[in-house]
């Protein structure tokens, strides 16, 4: 039973989506009630750094805007200083203080942030009905042509490179703050590969667990080395992952990082040999219970529609505002954010810890 004295306990509207913004020091939450002086649905909403500007996209059962529609808000002003109509539904969005990326089921947009905005370049994609894209200072990063395929596109040369990450669809990615490590998962959420974007050679191969799962997010540390994992199992996972400019680690197999960084689960198993890979896999350092809450609303009736990324709302959303501290976001009709801390314990290992929790939403 958890003894914690809960921060908040009032239950507030229906939240469809949340994200943080690029420091992880604020996150933003869609609702399906609206958004500032809205009065009609959100379903996502991305904040540019800490600027008073907001990417907004419609969505819920009463959808403040179509959702093919993305508009730049100015919250200081509390009016759209740019509109971008599309002709399918706008399924993820990232912001720059110099570009715009849309993600689209089959393609990415980039535009200059300016007021006219200026189209930069389209790439294809495949199907990517969650809206995956990874924007950095120099690189952006976004499913290929095939399934399981990454394309990373150097914002200033539009040089492209293809690394083929996963044999099946992605499902989840992250950029390192630095740029320099990328972290994908597939839709088998088994596996989680780690790769230099310099180079686009894979560093580590990370399991999560032997059991299929719904990754839900992937987020690195601001010092670049260590993953954070949600999944549908309700789990927070932690790895040290390793980094290009780290020679120590550059020339080290996964199999050698596991057993420096006592990552190892099977122990002596894992040096026999013809077991099953299983056996030798890196697994996570630390790990913890993040609550998951509702999936719908009691009693809701809507449908997105085909082609929208709101069929659920989105959970274990990662945020690290440092390296000992972990949050995690879940939207839905209990929306609340959670803290996690790393501690090192008595046994000299790391440990996962959460400190405590607070739902977002008002009664209002």
């Amino acid at each position: 039973m958890d003894t914690r004295q809960v921060i908040d306990e009032s239950l507030g509207p229906y939240s469809l989506s949340a994200s943080f913004n690029s420091d992880n020091s604020c996150f933003s939450v869609g609702l399906d009630t609206g958004f500032c002086d809205f009065n009609a649905g959100i379903g996502v909403v991305v904040m540019l750094g800490q600027s008073n500007y907001l990417a907004i996209v419609g969505g819920g059962r009463n959808p403040k805007f179509p959702q093919n529609k993305l508009v730049i808000w100015d919250d200081a002003k509390q009016k759209a200083v740019i509109t971008l109509e599309f002709r399918t539904s706008v399924l993820g969005v990232r912001l720059s203080k110099s570009r715009i990326v849309v993600a689209l089921l089959n393609s990415i947009h980039i535009f200059a942030f300016s007021n006219p905005p200026q189209k930069l370049s389209v790439f294809e994609t495949t199907d990517n009905p969650t809206g995956l894209a990874c924007l950095g200072q120099k690189l952006l990063a976004f499913p290929g042509r095939s399934p399981g395929q990454v394309q990373i596109v150097e914002l200033e040369t539009g040089n492209v490179s293809i690394i083929p990450a996963h044999s099946t669809p992605l499902r989840a990615m992250a950029l390192s703050p630095d740029g320099e490590v990328l972290a994908t998962a597939s839709e088998a959420g088994t596996l989680i590969r780690v790769f230099s974007t310099s180079n686009c050679t894979k560093m580590a191969e990370l399991r999560r667990g032997v059991d299929h799962a719904v990754i839900f997010s992937l987020a690195i540390s601001p010092s670049n080395n260590i993953l954070a994992v949600t999944s549908d199992k309700s789990t927070l996972h932690l790895f040290d992952i390793p980094h290009p400019r780290n020679q120590s680690r550059r020339s080290q197999s996964p199999s050698s990082l596991s057993e420096e960084g006592t990552n190892h689960k099977w122990g002596i198993l894992g040096k026999i040999p013809l077991l099953p890979r299983v056996f030798s896999d890196v697994y996570s350092f630390a790990s913890a219970h993040f609550e998951i809450g509702e999936e719908s609303p009691p009693g809701s009736l809507y449908v997105p529609p085909l082609g929208t990324s709101f069929a659920r709302p989105s959970k274990g959303v990662l945020g690290w505002p440092d390296d000992r501290t972990i949050l995690v976001v879940g939207s839905g009709r209990d929306g609340r954010w959670e803290k996690f801390v790393i501690r090192e314990g008595d046994d000299g290992k790391r440990h996962c810890v959460r400190e405590g929790w607070k739902r977002y939403l008002g009664a209002g």
